[in-house]
């Protein structure tokens, strides 16, 4: 049970997205759907920034994959009128490689650094002198006549996107003047989203294949995006190429994605529990034996969707499924699960 291009519900960005996250991907924030709150909270920023002739706040978005973090991270530079350099926390293994990248940004640019929680220790704290008071500390020569030669940095704005700000330092988060979670996006929004990609990819994308579509998408755009290109293939090869509900519903039932979204992976993780250790609570290291996985992969990959649905919930004891749960697969819960519940 792994995380890879097989599991077409994954939030994660796979080597196929990027095509079609480049030609769907909004450019300016009007065009960018749901995330209200977030989105109006870093306009009034972005022009507080503009009226003081300022470079804006350093920005941190966090939550779960596919939920549009580098989206918004081009919108800001986009908005702001200026260009982005881009990185992430794993590809930043020596000082040297994140020194070059600060001190070639240009006044107000933004530095986007993905999977920020990755950062080496070594590499975190050449931030912090950077973010605070724009400069960085040059070492200059080698051993006992080496001396530190501090460089002014220009204005910038770094744009950090985790998946897990947990796993960020104290000291590195107080840095950021913006912090704003993304949370799962309502069906309602995710019809808008799939519209407008349809528009785009020129597919024949009827309201009810829409709302099907949307209502399998787990709350995230990413994973509403790639559905529709699977349905779309579908479409075109048994439906005249019209993405109605039937024919989405049809494609998507194939795919193994039913109609809340789960797909194989989590039907054995709910199952397991269930039926294997009655329901819970039981703990994350048992339930990774029992599926041969590791336990990382199925708190922060499996989890996070299931908890939002309300099928699972983490206890002190352990990982419980709920009545909810029971109900989905059609089971009784046990006694003892009614008392706790």
């Amino acid at each position: 049970m792994t995380d890879t291009p097989k599991r077409i519900v994954s939030g994660r960005a796979f080597d196929e997205d990027a095509r079609l996250d480049a030609s769907v991907r909004p450019k300016r924030m009007a065009d960018f759907i749901g995330q209200a709150r977030v989105k109006e909270n870093i306009l009034i920023a972005i022009e507080a920034a503009r009226s003081r002739g300022d470079s804006l706040d350093h920005v941190l978005l966090y939550g779960p994959p596919g939920l549009g973090k580098t989206s918004l991270a081009q919108i800001i530079a986009n908005e702001l009128g200026v260009t982005i350099k881009t990185s992430s926390g794993p590809l930043l293994e020596r000082k040297g490689d994140l020194t070059a990248i600060l001190t070639s940004i240009e006044v107000r640019e933004v530095f986007f650094l993905d999977e920020i929680h990755r950062l080496l220790p070594a590499i975190e704290e050449i931030l912090y002198p950077a973010m605070e008071d724009y400069r960085i500390d040059l070492v200059i020569g080698q051993g006992p006549g080496a001396r530190i030669h501090p460089f002014q940095l220009n204005r910038f704005t770094l744009v950090g996107a985790t998946t897990r700000a947990g796993l960020i330092t104290a000291p590195l988060r107080s840095r950021f003047g913006i912090v704003h979670r993304l949370e799962y996006y309502r069906p309602e929004d995710l019809v808008e989203i799939l519209r407008r990609s349809a528009q785009i990819l020129s597919i024949a994308l009827d309201a009810g294949g829409a709302e099907e579509v949307a209502r399998r998408s787990r709350g995230t755009p990413r994973v509403a995006n790639r559905l529709l290109r699977r349905v779309r293939d579908f479409a075109e090869v048994r439906a005249q190429g019209r993405v109605t509900a039937e024919v989405a519903r049809e494609a998507l039932d194939r795919l193994g994605v039913d109609e809340h979204g789960l797909d194989e992976v989590d039907r054995n993780l709910m199952l397991t529990i269930i039926q294997k250790f009655s329901g819970g609570p039981v703990g994350l290291n048992t339930i990774a034996a029992s599926l041969s996985e590791e336990e990382d992969a199925i708190e922060e990959i499996y989890e996070p969707y299931l908890m939002q649905m309300g099928l699972l919930d983490r206890t002190q004891r352990g990982r419980m499924a709920t009545p909810l749960a029971y109900k989905h697969f059609g089971l009784e819960p046990p006694r003892t699960q009614h008392a706790l519940f």
